[in-house]
């Protein structure tokens, strides 16, 4: 079997943990953050960028594969990590979030889903089945079962039966003949019911993935809700399987949730704010089109090694944002990236060390967050502009920045 997870440390204040993920193209110590590039490339940058910056596994996403270019033409050139030149760990995400964004564009039932392109308006099918063998044929180390994932707001009705169909379709997934080079990850539902976070939990763990996500949060609700959610699901899941929390990329709900004992995260967070100038500092995020940095011959952050804060000054930046020079969003994606991956870094090293718990208090008092009710706001225009598929490219999630 080329697949396997070990603990090497666990904090016994707060159940952070480091491991070692092992996959067929690598060993991934955990906690770690996978950058997005739902459509093999992670945007603005090369694979090269995306390795320097530390990045040891990354995501891509099924559901924009398979529109385009196909998974004919990815499986003809020597599947996705030949196709788009990473030779790292890959996980893809089944396209369930994507589909049951598109609401009017879709039906669903216990079979799977009957959608529309968000490209051309084209019909498709997908089943449980066929989610799990496009990942196959994509060639992903880690692939995930198909879910549905409610919105936030609907009752609690329709949250159970959203639960109860993932549960169905999860059984599915889990009866297909599996690669011996793939782990397959159930994905855990039930919306902010704590009750049918546990039911969730306790059902996917019977059917025995390989690994088990988190699904479902981060959707407007807050974030006291989101942990509560996340230490109710992390407490019904077995210790020696990897825990991934999906869409969660900003750095404090990092630390917040690797000390609530999860693994593995994905957001297109770190780098979409990027490209809207909102860069990661020590302090809190800043603005980098912000007058004030016109002139500030320094780096973004002093104590950051990435290659844009070792090469230019914050006053060059704020140029190449104001003149909306393509530059502009490589540099800023480059040290986003890094910023993140650092944390990553600095988490896993503080829980070998015995540390963890003073390495986030620490963090946490310096760290200015964004508004909670301004986070709120911004999310719930983003999620009603979403009426398409929420691409990566798709508007600013969680845009707000601190001058």
């Amino acid at each position: 079997m080329s697949h396997s997870f070990e603990i090497e440390k666990t904090c016994p204040q707060t159940g952070a943990r480091a491991g070692l993920l092992t996959t067929t193209h690598g060993v991934v110590p955990t906690p770690a953050f996978m950058p997005v590039g739902s459509q093999a490339t992670v945007k603005a940058l090369t694979p090269d960028d995306v390795r320097d910056v530390g990045t040891r596994i990354l995501l891509s996403n099924a559901y924009h594969l398979y529109l385009r270019p196909g998974v004919d033409v990815i499986e003809k050139m020597g599947g996705l990590h030949r196709f788009m030149g990473w030779d790292g760990p890959i996980l893809t995400d089944s396209g369930g979030y994507q589909i049951f964004s598109l609401a009017s564009l879709r039906r669903v039932d216990d079979q799977g889903v009957v959608f529309r392109s968000h490209i051309d308006g084209s019909e498709h099918s997908l089943t449980p089945e066929g989610a799990v063998h496009l990942q196959q044929r994509l060639g992903a180390d880690i692939v995930m079962a198909l879910d549905e994932c409610p919105p936030y707001t609907i009752e609690r009705r329709r949250v159970r039966e959203a639960m109860e169909r993932t549960h169905r379709w999860a059984a599915k997934c889990r009866k297909v003949e599996a690669r011996q080079d793939q782990q397959l990850f159930g994905i855990v539902q039930g919306g902010v019911f704590a009750d049918l976070r546990r039911e969730s939990a306790d059902y996917l763990t019977s059917l025995g993935f390989a690994g088990y996500a988190i699904g479902g949060l981060c959707l407007g609700e807050t974030k006291k809700e989101t942990l509560a959610m996340v230490e109710e699901t992390v407490a019904c899941l077995p210790g020696d399987r990897p825990r991934y929390l999906m869409g969660v990329g900003s750095p404090e709900d990092l630390v917040e949730n690797v000390a609530r004992g999860v693994d593995l995260f994905d957001s297109a967070l770190p780098t979409r704010t990027a490209r809207n100038g909102a860069l990661f500092a020590a302090a809190g995020r800043l603005n980098i089109r912000n007058a004030g940095y016109k002139g500030l011959d320094q780096a973004i952050d002093v104590a950051c090694d990435c290659y844009t804060c070792q090469r230019f000054s914050v006053a060059y930046l704020n140029h190449l944002f104001k003149s909306k020079e393509l530059l502009a969003y490589r540099l800023a994606t480059i040290h986003n990236l890094r910023f993140i991956m650092r944390l990553m870094e600095g988490m896993r090293q503080a829980i070998v060390r015995g540390s963890f718990d003073d390495f986030q208090r620490e963090f946490l008092a310096n760290y200015r967050t964004t508004d909670e009710d301004v986070r709120l706001a911004q999310k719930q225009r983003w999620l009603e502009r979403s009426v398409r598929v929420r691409d990566e490219g798709d508007g600013p999630e969680d845009s707000g920045v601190i001058a």
